[in-house]
């Protein structure tokens, strides 16, 4: 059995490099990505998939429905990382790292929060797989899934964590303990489909 993790398609603000809002729905391209992602996972016996409830992830979630066939539940602790009242601003217009590990967004939350609030979405992914009966999707965001890699998953052959994850990567984690990812960061799915640039931050 198996944990396919992955990040959501793009959105516009990822391709304008925006500090995303919760509602931001996929892009023209992060919707022909989910359906990439979703015909590569059509036949691999996913049988729930765990989504974070923010709109990227949902509308990601859903391709992967359609295809599998599999449930879909919905949790805020796999949500991004709250940016608080700098949501909606480009990078280019803040004037400093938002990536910093000593930044705190303001009415957000801060590295220490946000990595607490990812252990306790891993307990749910780790609880969910093992009572699925089959292999689990995870759709998340792009430093959930940072803070997993650095925190929780090991790694192929002791490689550091990815510092950016491309929209629908695909990390494929074997369950049970000690959760050996088998796949890392793979957009293999996309092919010829032009990416979105790749940022350090892991892509918000």
């Amino acid at each position: 059995m198996s944990i396919y993790l992955i990040r959501h398609g793009e959105t516009l603000g990822n391709a304008s490099r925006t500090v995303q809002m919760p509602d931001n729905p996929l892009s023209p391209r992060g919707v022909a990505q989910a359906e990439r992602l979703a015909r590569r996972l059509e036949g691999e016996g996913i049988a729930l998939i765990l989504s974070s409830d923010y709109a990227r992830a949902v509308n990601t979630a859903e391709h992967l429905r359609r295809a599998t066939g599999a449930a879909v539940r919905y949790s805020p602790l796999l949500q991004e990382r709250n940016f608080g009242d700098i949501r909606g601003t480009p990078y280019a217009q803040l004037g400093f790292d938002l990536f910093e590990p000593d930044y705190a967004p303001p009415n957000g939350e801060t590295w220490e929060v946000f990595h607490a609030r990812v252990d306790r979405a891993w307990a749910l992914v780790r609880e969910t797989a093992d009572a699925a009966g089959g292999h689990v999707a995870v759709v998340t965001h792009g430093l959930v899934c940072r803070s997993l890699a650095a925190r929780h998953l090991v790694l192929p052959d002791g490689e550091p964590g990815p510092s950016a994850w491309g929209n629908t990567a695909l990390t494929i984690i074997d369950h049970p303990a000690p959760w050996r990812v088998r796949l890392l960061n793979s957009i293999a799915h996309l092919d010829d489909l032009e990416t979105a640039p790749l940022e350090d931050s892991g892509a918000v």
